[in-house]
């Protein structure tokens, strides 16, 4: 009789990680995202400042156009709705306005842009900043078109 012998088999390693490398891995991944974090989040306001720069010069731009068909820029009772409804007095009116939206842009920090023009010929165009207030420092200074 021919009788073979069949090999023990032994219990195999079960592959994978141990809670020890887990909890290294969650660290890790922690460290990292609080180093990105301060990195973008310390940015943003200084984004969010830019940002409203490069509107009130776009907002500027559309100002000095409609004083060249007008030859007058808007009232301050008129304001910048001028740019997107037009108004009783003007001479030249572009069929889309002055601005490609039909709304009035806020700044970044959902704030009206604040115009006055107490002449013809000039005109104040600003933001009060990130705490939507008169005057403040750093982030919370006022921007002026007039500054840019």
């Amino acid at each position: 009789m021919n009788t073979k012998m069949q090999p023990q088999l032994m219990p195999k390693r079960q592959a994978g990680f141990t809670l020890i490398e887990i909890m290294v891995v969650v660290v890790i991944m922690g460290i990292l995202a609080g180093l990105v974090g301060v990195a973008v989040f310390g940015n943003v306001d200084k984004t969010r400042v830019e940002a409203t720069k490069s509107d009130l010069r776009t907002l500027a731009q559309a100002l000095d156009l409609y004083r060249l068909d007008n030859n007058r820029y808007p009232s301050t009772d008129q304001g910048l709705d001028a740019l997107i409804n037009r108004p009783d007095n003007a001479k030249v009116w572009p069929e889309d306005g002055y601005l490609k939206k039909k709304e009035l842009p806020l700044d970044q920090w959902d704030n009206p842009f604040n115009y006055i023009s107490e002449s013809s010929r000039s005109y104040e165009l600003y933001s009060f900043g990130a705490d939507g207030v008169e005057g403040g420092e750093s982030f919370d200074a006022d921007i002026f078109a007039s500054d840019l």
